[in-house]
């Protein structure tokens, strides 16, 4: 089953549930994910990746939300906001872990031929896809940047 088949299944469950949270967060999620297919076109659906690339912005919201919610200190805002946020993880492929992310690393450090931090656009435009939604983009972005750093000569 696609990803919109999980969404539709998972909103009629918590309609029947009364679950008042979880409706909201996946009617949103759906009204981002026809926004995205308005952008796109409406002749050509979108794929899961693209589907996922959507569900990956709205965690990536949340998680800023949080941050800005506990620095203003608005814990009740902050609890909303990790209560959205696991729900939102329900549609997400598995996370990757360290060892997992640092191989994937280092085979795209090895398939783009990279010798240095100047071909981090490289290494990323060739790893970002395999672990979007696995892994936290800033996350993937440092450890590239710290593994690069290591290939480039003291000069």
């Amino acid at each position: 089953m696609g990803l919109q088949a999980d969404l539709d299944e998972a909103l009629r469950q918590a309609m029947r549930a009364g679950h008042a949270d979880r409706v909201s967060v996946i009617r949103l999620l759906r009204s981002a994910i026809k926004n995205r297919q308005i952008d796109k076109g409406k002749d050509r659906p979108l794929t899961d990746a693209e589907l996922l690339e959507v569900v990956v912005a709205a965690g990536k919201q949340r998680r800023e939300s949080i941050e800005l919610y506990r620095q203003g200190g608005r814990q009740d805002l902050v609890d909303k906001e990790e209560r959205e946020l696991a729900i939102l993880g329900e549609f997400l492929p598995a996370q990757l872990s360290e060892q997992e992310l640092t191989a994937k690393i280092d085979a795209a450090v090895a398939a783009a031929q990279a010798s240095g931090i100047k071909d981090m656009g490289k290494v990323m435009k060739l790893l970002m896809p395999q672990v979007t939604g696995r892994a936290d983009g800033a996350r993937v972005s440092e450890l590239v940047k710290a593994r690069l750093n290591q290939l480039t000569p003291a000069g």
